[in-house]
This record gives structure tokens, C-alpha cells and sequence, in this order.
């Protein structure tokens, strides 16, 4: 694969709401912009029947070499990452739509070791989180003290695991969790990605230090809102630079994923398609 084309064949793990507007794209626009869709593939290959072509339908996901792709796509689960991550980039760059899966210490060392050793990068989609090359910027300048994120949204559009499933809304808005991104990550991995995303945007801070906050607000039943507080140490005067966003999102109710996201996941695909295959962990 030539380093400065980056990569054509695409395959996709993961047939969710995200998976299926990535696979329609890629079908569609994928022939006029360069990309091939060579394989998709499904932890329940039923839900492919009829909307993908049998060709392109991977039963096996340790087979994915046999279809030589230059990216791999992933919007299924953080545990597909955990399990495949490192086998996926033996065979092609890897583009995290689960940045949660990050969290966890072990998996993040066993995908920098196998980007190395295989030559392959690590893209990580930024998905919700608004001004990430701003926060970069800043955190890479020093300019950057603390990095606060909060996402709330209907009680229905969360998918919680461990202590967190038991939680339940005591009033109109409950506060779920509050605390560090690592913490959080794995009793809410498909609820935590934007919060993830800022963790690997500001690596001074990272997981440990970036503040998650999870919120079950019974008025939101149609979006996602998404506020990010960053400061800065204090100045000369004593007062702090400071920015805040509040980012709300359209979302069918119960879902998981906001409309606004599906396109900014695309668009982080295609870019990633046009940066160089340099192994490490880099945002898109």
C-alpha cells in the first residue's frame, strides 16, 4: 500500500444504524471517490440478509485478510477492539469507532505495539466531540488545566452495563456519573465515546484526568447534548482562559447514536483515507 494514497479497500465490522449509513455510502459514493467496500461484517450475519450483497457479507472475522483491505472500519462494540484490534492491524489500518475501548490500558499498548510492528495506524473517530484540533492545540501548547464533559440525553438512549445498569433517574434530570473517563468507559461503552475522544485529544489529561459526566434527562427524548468545559492555568491577573460548548444533537428516541454524528463519522472515514499510514494513535 503506498503511504501517500492511503487507503481504498474499505471493510466494516459492525451493522448498526452506523455501520449500515457507512456501508450505504461507501456503496454509492464509494466508486467516484477512490474507496472499495470489500467485506462487511456482523455479529449476527442475519441482519446483513437482503440490504448487503452476499459477496461482500464476511462470516468469519479472523478471515478478513483473505480480502486484503487497507481500512477497517469499526462501529460495533469496544470489545471487537479489545479481541481483534491488534489481529486487524496485521492486515490494514484500523479506523476505532469505539474509542471507549481505549480506556482499557492493555488494549491501548497492544494496539500501539501492533501499529508498529505492523506498520499500520490507529485512526480514532472524534465523533460528537466538538473543537477536538482546538483542544489538541491548546493541550500540546500546555495552555490546558482541566477538560470537563457532559452528556446527557433521554434515560431510553442509554445502554449501561455493570453498577451503572442499576441506576436509575430519581427526578427530571439525574446525574448518573461524574468522574474520571476511565471510570466510566466500562459500565457505559457506547455512551462514553465522546468523552473517550477527549481523553486521546488531550493526552496531558487523558483518561484519568478528564472529567465524564453521564446525565439521564427525562425532557430530551429527541437528542444528544453534549457540553465540553476546558480552562486553563491562571494568568498574570489570576483569571483562566476558559471555552465552553453546549452541542445538541437531533436523535431518534431510544438511539444511541445522534443523526449529527453519522455524518461526522463518514466524513472522518474520508479523511483518514487521505492522511499518510503512520503507525501511533491519531484522531480524524
Amino acid at each position: 500500500m503506498a503511504h501517500t494514497r492511503g487507503p481504498r479497500r474499505v471493510g466494516v465490522v459492525g451493522y448498526g444504524r452506523l455501520g449500515q449509513s457507512l456501508v450505504s455510502h461507501l456503496l454509492a459514493q464509494g466508486p467516484e471517490l477512490g474507496l472499495e467496500l470489500v467485506f462487511v461484517w456482523n455479529r449476527d450475519p442475519g441482519r446483513m440478509a437482503g440490504s448487503v450483497p452476499p459477496s461482500l457479507q464476511l462470516q468469519n472475522l479472523a478471515a478478513l485478510g483473505e480480502r486484503h483491505p487497507d481500512l477497517v472500519v469499526e462501529v460495533a462494540h469496544p470489545k471487537i477492539i479489545h479481541e481483534s484490534g491488534a489481529q486487524i492491524l496485521h492486515h490494514a489500518n484500523l479506523l476505532v469507532g469505539s474509542p471507549s475501548a481505549l480506556a482499557d490500558q492493555t488494549t491501548e499498548q497492544q494496539l500501539l505495539e501492533a501499529s508498529h510492528h505492523w506498520d499500520h495506524a490507529v485512526f480514532v473517530a472524534r465523533g460528537a466531540l466538538w473543537g477536538t484540533e482546538d483542544i489538541t492545540r491548546l493541550d500540546a501548547a500546555g495552555g490546558l488545566q482541566s477538560l470537563r464533559v457532559t452528556m446527557a440525553t433521554h434515560p431510553d438512549g442509554f445502554r449501561l452495563e455493570g453498577p451503572l445498569a442499576a441506576a436509575h433517574s430519581t427526578g427530571p434530570r439525574t446525574v448518573l456519573y461524574e468522574g474520571p473517563v476511565r471510570g466510566l468507559c466500562p459500565f457505559a461503552p457506547r455512551n462514553s465515546n465522546t468523552m473517550a475522544a477527549a481523553a486521546l485529544a488531550a493526552p496531558s489529561l487523558g483518561f484519568d484526568r478528564v472529567i465524564g459526566v453521564l446525565v439521564a434527562d427525562l425532557s430530551l427524548t429527541d437528542m444528544h447534548v453534549v457540553d465540553v468545559e476546558l480552562r486553563g492555568p491562571p494568568g498574570p491577573t489570576g483569571r483562566s482562559f476558559a471555552v465552553h460548548t453546549h452541542r445538541e444533537n437531533p436523535a431518534e428516541p431510544g438511539a444511541v447514536t445522534g443523526s449529527a454524528t453519522v455524518t461526522a463519522f463518514w466524513r472522518s472515514l474520508l479523511r483518514c483515507c487521505q492522511l499518510p499510514s503512520s503507525p501511533g494513535i491519531h484522531l480524524c
